[in-house]
């Protein structure tokens, strides 16, 4: 099944530098299927025009099929269509909510986030703190990369929190984190939970109503879909109570020069015109990943993680770091002391490509007290031949650098 899955991304069959591509950067963004390609090529081509109160046969054909991928992403993360809200992406997502729950927020308010957040994660939260007064308090985790559950559930209880902010899964090390029960665990102080699940969106699949969180933000690209486009789900009670963040067209009810009001959500946060080829595109994604058998992708990409691993740590001198027996696929490794730029920039020049830095998670990185790793991170396109490709090539990096 995957390799014929493989034959829909065009992208994974280029050359670099004369070699074939081993493409292990999914966790910065997915290749995209030919589907939602040709999706987003469609629409220019052959359907554009503008979506919302168009009286013409292309507005109105545009908006029946803006609207039905919304449909679709609700069923997709089962919730209401009316709980979610187009954005540009998790980052503008997490902007959006910060903003929003500034105003519950005062010098008693505690924000909980964890060691492992995107920068995303973390800066919108420190601005809200700047604005209110709040305090940021972080989780513990141990020193190799792995989140203290039961001492975060403790913390917890002790801070009562007004906000819990984690993400599902680690850009930077792959890590799945129990997010249920710290959700559960924060529903006794009435905390606002929210989930970044960038990572966790195509990978696990969330069932929100499950979670049972009270926002969750996702952006399209890591998920097949096109740059540029995301979103958000919240309640649909506290998105209303939220005040607007941006402002212009289509989020307006009545304008006048004396006073303008506002619709209620998804409308209220989706000014302007709208990503239109994106959540097309997206949509098509969606259709993508629906037609995929779920527990076999979830199978293929576990045994692929651990036969990664198991030849990583045959190699002397790695060090592989975070939660490998709770993780999405994503493999963040050091080797004694040569620098993660050098080692990513030598297996470029063998066709593979993979992450190096400190993958936007900088107090992490200094938690773990390291500069940066190098991180393979995996989807359901890659196969054996591409692990294995990529094990000979680190090796004779490895033996270059030590010459």
């Amino acid at each position: 099944m995957i390799e014929q899955l493989r034959k829909d991304f065009p992208l994974l069959h280029k050359l670099v530098d004369e070699q074939p591509l081993c493409y292990f950067d999914s966790a910065a963004t997915t290749q995209k299927p030919q589907s939602v390609i040709d999706a987003v090529s469609h629409f220019y081509q052959l359907e554009n025009a503008n979506v919302h109160r168009g009286a013409h046969t292309l507005s109105a054909d545009a908006t029946t099929k803006y609207e039905a991928v919304r449909d679709k992403l609700a069923q997709y993360l089962n919730v209401h269509r009316s709980e979610i809200v187009w954005t540009k992406g998790a980052t503008d997502s997490l902007n959006l909510i910060a903003h929003g729950l500034s105003d519950m927020l005062n010098q008693d308010a505690v924000i909980v986030l964890s060691p492992f957040e995107h920068h995303a994660n973390i800066v919108p939260w420190q601005q809200a703190a700047a604005r209110t007064g709040a305090k940021i308090v972080v989780l513990p985790a141990s020193k190799e990369g792995v989140l203290d559950h039961n001492a975060s559930i403790k913390l917890i209880h002790k801070l009562k929190p007004a906000i819990l902010s984690i993400c599902h899964a680690s850009n930077a090390l792959g890590n799945i984190h129990d997010v249920k029960s710290l959700i559960d665990a924060s529903k006794a102080y009435s905390t606002i939970t929210v989930v970044d699940g960038a990572q966790s969106f195509m990978h696990l699949k969330p069932d929100l109503t499950q979670l049972d969180c009270d926002f969750f933000v996702f952006s399209a690209h890591k998920a097949l879909g096109p740059t540029g486009l995301g979103g958000l789900f919240g309640r649909f009670n506290l998105l209303n109570s939220l005040p607007v963040y941006q402002t212009g067209g289509e989020m307006i009810d009545t304008v006048s020069f004396s006073g303008t009001t506002f619709r209620q959500a998804p409308e209220k946060f989706e000014p302007g015109t709208p990503n239109i080829s994106g959540v097309l595109g997206f949509g098509a994604a969606l259709d993508y990943l629906n037609n995929i058998e779920r527990d076999a992708l979830i199978e293929h990409e576990y045994a692929l993680y651990q036969y990664l691993v198991s030849n990583l740590k045959n190699i002397a001198g790695v060090k592989i770091w975070g939660d490998t027996a709770h993780n999405i696929g994503v493999v963040s490794f050091t080797y004694k002391n040569e620098h993660h730029f050098d080692i990513a920039t030598l297996l470029n020049t063998y066709g593979v490509a993979v992450r190096s830095g400190h993958h936007c998670t900088q107090p992490l990185m200094a938690h773990l007290n390291i500069p940066g790793t190098i991180r393979v991170s995996l989807a359901f396109y890659n196969n054996q031949q591409d692990i294995d490709t990529f094990i000979s090539a680190l090796i004779e990096t490895i033996e270059m650098l030590e010459e």
